[in-house]
């Protein structure tokens, strides 16, 4: 799950991270009297959606003025923000954060991930921040620095001091950068969060160390842990049909194809997807009905599917092991009639009550494309898309 920026500065600075202030704004009004509560000749009026690149893609404005302030706030509220993260299609804007201006000396970045190799948290740090960190780890490597951090033991104070230093921290500001290392750890850990970065943290002329940015993500399995994470959740930002497959236990992602995939299973639903592309064919969704599917769930997920106007054929493959064929079978029946199904169906089908799934099916009326293996199942589903 994504936050805000705002709302990632409300966890830092719970957790001992110095940020900037500022409020959030829902209105070009709420804006300007949040500006003229800051105080001030210099407000920061700051795009919120869940995607980097803003300020390259017009969300963030200096504004010097009062008036400034209300102008941009008008221009920024309502737009359609297209930055390298949102797609072409952009992404609305509906929320604002305003700020009070900062002296910046310096900028840096600090994140925190899990390596899958050493499969450990893994602090990251370089004296290049304010741009985008892939773009520095692709032609700049040497300037990124690591720490995978040992969970027993946690972050040290020696560590932290011998990274703030090779990124320039100047040996005065060391403990605040100490301080903001180990608050961002720490609400990394505890949040359960999988993603946290601080782009850029700024150095003042005072020798001040500023999260002038803040982004995180969470697991969203660990969210029962933490019910003031999960209030953060912006529905509005969230694809409006991965929010509702979620209600019905469902889940998907939707793709840019046009062939629609439906599989119990993630491991099964990622080779799925894998074979229709060897075949030349373009998966339209991730979609995994999980091991309890019932009738309900498999027409939820139907309608789902046939809502992308791109949609052109359908694929269910399903493994029965804890989920049996026969209950797939009767679920993908009920459902072809209850959507009045039009769109080629492929069903591959193996396990437990495969013989009786199978036979359900080929005596439902209904013309569906039986396979027998995958790489068949693959290649009918792309055949009949085109």
């Amino acid at each position: 799950m994504k936050i805000h920026e705002y709302q990632g500065k409300e966890i830092l600075r719970a957790f001992g991270v110095a940020v900037p202030r500022g409020k959030p704004a829902l209105s070009v009004d709420e804006a300007v009297q949040v500006a003229r509560e800051l105080g001030g000749s210099v407000w920061v009026v700051k795009a919120q959606i869940h995607a980097g690149g803003r300020g390259k893609g017009g969300g963030v404005k200096i504004a010097k003025s009062i008036d400034q302030v209300r102008d941009y706030a008008s221009q920024i509220l309502g737009m359609q923000l297209m930055t390298h993260q949102t797609g072409p299609h952009g992404q609305k804007v509906r929320r604002l954060l305003i700020e009070e201006g900062a002296d910046i000396r310096k900028e840096l970045y600090i994140g925190l991930a899990v390596d899958r190799v050493s499969q450990r948290v893994t602090l990251m740090a370089s004296s290049e921040g304010g741009t985008e960190i892939e773009e520095v780890a692709e032609k700049t490597p040497e300037l990124i620095h690591k720490i995978i951090i040992d969970p027993i033991q946690g972050l040290t104070d020696a560590d932290a001091d011998a990274l703030a230093t090779k990124i320039g921290v100047p040996q005065a500001s060391l403990p605040a950068a100490r301080q903001i290392l180990h608050g961002l750890y720490t609400a990394f850990w505890e949040k359960d969060a999988d993603l946290a970065e601080i782009n850029p943290l700024i150095l003042n002329s005072d020798g001040q160390l500023i999260a002038l940015d803040a982004k995180f993500n969470f697991d969203s399995n660990a969210l029962f842990r933490h019910p003031d994470i999960a209030a953060y959740r912006d529905l509005d930002e969230e694809d409006p049909a991965e929010v509702e497959a979620s209600q019905y236990g469902l889940a998907y992602i939707s793709l840019d194809g046009n062939i629609g995939c439906l599989v119990n299973g993630a491991g099964l639903a990622m080779a799925t997807m894998d074979a229709i592309k060897l075949f030349g064919g373009e998966p339209a969704n991730f979609l995994d009905v999980g091991g309890g599917a019932t009738t309900e769930k498999v027409t939820e997920a139907f309608k789902l599917m046939l809502r992308n106007p791109a949609l052109k054929a359908i694929l269910v493959n399903i493994f029965g092991g804890i989920m049996r064929c026969d209950v797939i079978a009767r679920g993908v029946i009920a459902a072809s009639k209850a959507v009045q199904l039009k769109a080629p169906l492929v069903v591959r089908m193996k396990g437990t009550h495969e013989d009786l799934g199978k036979k359900m099916l080929a005596e439902s009326g209904l013309p569906i494309i039986a396979a027998d293996s995958m790489e068949e199942a693959a290649q009918k589903v792309v055949a009949a898309a085109a």
